[in-house]
């Protein structure tokens, strides 16, 4: 009763288990065809070469930041973690071309929401690649980040990472 009244939060874990956001091969960033990505110069992470063009979320939490290309999108975890998904390298140039979103900043999601679709077909004849990273951004903030082996993942199902917080 105590709690009703005087509104006690739900304690929130300080680590989170991240799944994947497509099917296809999880793949090492120092394998991503871009420095910015392979260098770790945006954060720690993975990447996945894609066999389709539906990237869904990979842990519940609130969307941050939808870029007006639709290519990228930036999500805030439960647990503090600042994610940030970039569909294909250099993707940016289609301005939007083939990409439709299912979310706006702001909206809460949970793992395995559909975030957005995008043409596979035309992203792989107009960007240099279709593999997409899976960023932790704020790496000043993470005590630990475990990744899981490489191989086959299926979107919204295989966890991919562990992250914890300090």
């Amino acid at each position: 009763m105590l709690k009703k009244l005087f509104g006690k939060k739900e304690e929130v874990s300080k680590t989170i288990t991240v799944v994947s956001h497509l099917s296809g091969q999880l793949i090492e960033l120092g394998e991503v065809p871009d420095p910015v990505f392979s260098q770790n110069m945006m954060g720690d992470g993975m990447a996945v070469n894609p066999e389709n063009g539906k990237v869904v979320a990979p842990v519940d939490g609130e969307i941050i930041q939808v870029f007006p290309t639709k290519h990228a999108i930036g999500i805030k975890a439960k647990n503090g973690a600042e994610i940030l998904l970039h569909i294909g390298i250099e993707t940016v140039g289609m301005k939007g071309e083939g990409f439709t979103t299912f979310i706006k900043e702001g909206d809460k999601v949970n793992k395995g929401d559909t975030l957005v679709e995008f043409d596979h077909a035309l992203v792989t004849e107009k960007a240099a690649s279709t593999i997409t990273p899976i960023i932790i951004t704020n790496g000043d903030d993470v005590a630990s980040i475990t990744k899981q082996p490489l191989g086959h993942v299926t979107a919204g199902e295989t966890v991919i990472m562990e992250i914890t917080m300090k």
